[in-house]
């Protein structure tokens, strides 16, 4: 039956090596079976038990210490230092927790609030400006040791172009409510057009910038917490900033001093910045729908190339057609366009 179907996968393309590396066979026992028609799997396994089993007594007793009442509350991390403070060894943690595992007894047993795990945020497709925003807050080095001054930055998923920003001397929700609120009026928001993602920081879960998204029509998203690849737009933004050769080597001296930095980089990110994730096109040019014009103009410049010498070109010219879609939080791993 396996030699069946490791020719079946040869015959659709699949090399033997991964066939039986996704197996966990060796290529030439794989070989050998094939040269002697075996059809089914022989690897028999064990003959004998390993010398160092557990008895029966001795998973009974591991069961009797974990269920104890000093111990049924703590996990096999904290039960097996305990009987070694107390000169006992009957089994190491690993083994404590396969006993546990195969008895049904291996759940959260400490009395605090058992971890929970959260569920992605939702997917939201963004097929132009104005749909989809992302926004986060950055640190900046001041000249004070232990004390920062903060980016708020607010960026168009489906543009790129940062629609919003402020520096400040501390991260206050306050600041966050006004940014927001001065982006939607600016870029005309009405109410349900726009989704706001962010993290989970405390700026972003206040309750005044809530009542302004709900006031304004505009849909709060959330990132898991602690899981920055939920942000990864506002993530690649930060990023581009303090990896820009502009970027001072020094901290900051004044709060003047690092709006002025970023108001230069937001003129150069929106207006001069060749963005890759867009074809290349600034990030205010095709918010403002000025891309399809410079992209077919790149595409006849590639066609006239093409024409007068064909014998460089050995396939199609480079695609020069428009990003149509951006995708926030893809439900398919590995779909997340590039963000940088």
């Amino acid at each position: 039956m396996i030699i069946g179907l490791v020719i079946e996968a040869m015959e659709a393309g699949a090399r033997l090596q991964s066939v039986c590396k996704e197996l966990a066979l060796h290529q030439r026992t794989v070989q050998r079976w094939l040269e002697q028609g075996v059809g089914e799997d022989r690897r028999a396994g064990p003959h004998h038990p390993p010398p160092n089993k557990l008895t029966s007594a001795e998973r009974a007793k591991v069961l009797t210490i974990a269920n104890a009442p000093e111990h049924r509350d703590l996990s096999p991390k904290q039960i097996v230092p305990r009987l070694a403070d107390a000169g006992e060894y009957v089994a190491s943690e690993a083994t404590f927790y396969r006993i546990l595992a195969a008895e049904g007894q291996l759940q959260h047993r400490e009395p605090a609030r058992a971890p929970v795990s959260s569920s992605r945020p939702d997917e939201f497709v963004a097929a132009g400006p104005n749909e989809v925003w992302t926004w986060d807050i950055s640190y900046l080095r001041s000249r004070v040791k232990g004390q920062f001054f903060y980016l708020y930055a607010v960026l168009d998923v489906w543009s790129r172009k940062i629609v919003g920003w402020a520096v400040h001397e501390e991260e206050s929700a306050e600041h966050a409510r006004e940014l927001v609120r001065a982006a939607c009026e600016l870029e005309r928001i009405v109410f349900d057009q726009l989704v706001l993602h962010s993290d989970n920081g405390s700026p972003m879960r206040a309750a005044t910038l809530l009542a302004l998204l709900q006031f304004l029509g505009v849909q709060a998203s959330f990132s898991r917490p602690g899981v920055s690849d939920d942000n990864p737009y506002s993530e690649a933004l930060f990023r581009t900033a303090k990896y820009r050769p502009e970027y001072p080597r020094r901290p900051f001296a004044s709060l003047e001093e690092a709006r002025a930095w970023c108001e230069s980089f937001v003129q150069w990110y929106n207006h001069e910045h060749l963005h890759s994730a867009i074809r290349f096109v600034t990030p205010a040019a095709r918010h403002a729908g000025r891309e399809v014009s410079i992209l077919a103009q790149r595409h006849q410049v590639y066609q006239a190339a093409r024409a007068h010498r064909p014998e460089r070109w050995v396939s199609s010219t480079r695609n020069w057609t428009p990003i149509e879609t951006v995708t926030l939080n893809p439900m398919q791993e590995g779909g997340q366009d590039e963000a940088a």
